[in-house]
């Protein structure tokens, strides 16, 4: 046998094998993409699939999981005097919600929503510099500059008054200075680790799995969750980032405490010091908001957040609002979206025009043309990046995250979203949705069709690999 037929044979080994492999626990799309890779270079196909295409973590992170389910009805049970009780057309979402994230809506929390860049970072700091007892971070991204330097500061004159700080930074999203901002953080005295680092023998088994969240939480009494990075919003040439973010206190802060908690011991085998033996509680007069928090990821059996994004716009019967930098629907979601169109329900879709990353704006506008068919409104925001990510179904049912609307959120990356089931809650986030409307500009479907061949060309050959991204 010549040297040219031995690796045509197994080049055709490969092929083969992977036919039955990559289908399993893998949307139809992505193994669609996945095989078209493989079939057309085995070699590379293979490669790149053993670094990052099993869409799951190995099996000692999954045994650890399994074991937090007795802390997580231990601390369940701590909050059955907060439980909110909804009406109906509430009550399905928020029992979904718990089925998939294990925890209930709460009732008596307050909030604050903050779309200013900077003045994220200014609250921040100001309840970094009033903590007494423990300051927990799980972030994406945190650089060493202006705006990290801020954070760093803050964290460094909490540890130096005896407050435990702990803190968790994404290996691959801090990439660029995560390791930097540890080694400040350790020479501090603050309690700092990489979330998801790259293991050869142990394995991230997905070399691109990431911890997506950015969830801050201060003595347990105030918690932050949204779609902002600690790093300046210019941070890219010529992209500047629009953010959002909540500020909360309440039982809620609790469940954030014990997202925190599974966080933390994900990673070191050990729950975080000074865990809070009952949730800070203020009364319902005082805070009036019902909010439920989200996890999802990897580590639960389904996609958490799209599950509920699909639920809601299948149940919604007037208006549906979508805001994400990162459009990449499935399936699921495209059919979810088009039976609410010819429903007679309004969908508006707010997305950037200012891409940041090209592969990715390709492909999702790829999706306009038969969005739009549909009669889905397609906004695009002018002048900064939308990178905030939330979406807002009727006046009952409303989420706002670090989910983007995207086959990597829905799959891959660890994600947070506070779920809102109060009115008064989601009409202030309406608000902000309308003042998005009015800085966009909406898509007509007949001049998107007129755009030039070579731009829909390269559009689909990125959809292609759009399960990938």
């Amino acid at each position: 046998m010549t040297f040219g037929s031995l690796v045509e044979l197994l080049a055709w080994g490969i092929r083969l094998v992977m036919l039955v492999v990559v289908p399993m626990r893998r949307t139809p799309q992505a193994a669609s993409s996945w095989l078209l890779l493989i079939f057309f270079q085995p070699a590379l196909g293979l490669l790149l699939y053993l670094l990052i295409g099993q869409a799951r973590f190995p099996s000692w992170r999954a045994e650890r999981f399994a074991k937090l389910k007795p802390f997580l009805e231990e601390q369940r049970a701590k909050l059955k005097d907060t439980v909110a009780l909804l009406p109906s057309s509430s009550e399905n979402a928020a029992s979904l919600a718990e089925r998939l994230g294990h925890m209930p809506a709460l009732k008596g929390n307050r909030m604050l929503y903050i779309s200013d860049y900077q003045a994220l970072f200014d609250h921040l700091v100001t309840d970094i510099d009033q903590a007494q007892n423990h300051v927990h971070l799980v972030i994406y991204i945190f650089d060493t500059d202006k705006s990290g330097q801020q954070i760093i500061a803050a964290l460094g004159r909490a540890a130096a008054r005896g407050v435990n700080c702990q803190v968790l930074i994404d290996a691959l999203g801090s990439r660029r200075s995560g390791k930097q901002v540890i080694e400040r953080l350790k020479a501090l005295n603050v309690e700092a680790r990489e979330a998801l680092p790259f293991r050869l023998l142990r394995g991230r088994t997905r070399g691109d799995m990431r911890n997506h969240r950015k969830l801050f939480i201060i003595d347990g009494k105030i918690g932050y969750a949204g779609s902002q990075n600690i790093i300046n919003r210019d941070w890219r040439p010529n992209v500047i980032n629009q953010e959002l973010t909540i500020r909360v206190e309440g039982p809620i802060v609790f469940e954030m405490e014990t997202l925190f908690a599974i966080n933390w011991y994900l990673e070191s085998g050990e729950l975080p010091h000074k865990m809070r033996s009952i949730p800070h509680i203020i009364p319902p007069e005082e805070g009036p908001h019902i909010l439920q928090l989200l996890p999802s990821g990897a580590d639960y059996s389904l996609a958490g957040f799209e599950t509920m994004l699909v639920s809601g716009i299948y149940v919604a019967r007037e208006k549906v609002v979508i805001v994400t930098p990162y459009l990449i629907p499935d399936s699921d979601l495209l059919v979810a979206l088009k039976t609410a169109a010819l429903r007679g329900v309004t969908v508006n879709i707010i997305v950037s025009k200012i891409a940041d990353q090209l592969l990715v704006s390709l492909a999702q506008k790829s999706y306009y043309q038969e969005l739009l068919n549909a009669g889905i409104h397609i906004h695009r925001y002018r002048d900064k990046l939308l990178h905030a990510k939330h979406i807002s179904v009727d006046k009952r049912l409303a989420m706002v995250g670090s989910s983007n609307v995207d086959i990597r959120s829905f799959l891959l990356n660890e994600e947070v979203s506070l779920i809102l089931y109060d009115e008064d809650a989601i009409s202030q986030l309406r608000d902000i949705e309308i003042d998005y409307l009015k800085n966009s500009d909406e898509l007509d479907k007949n001049a998107w069709r007129r755009r030039p061949r070579h731009h829909k060309i390269m559009e689909n050959l990125a959809r292609l690999v759009s399960p990938l991204l």
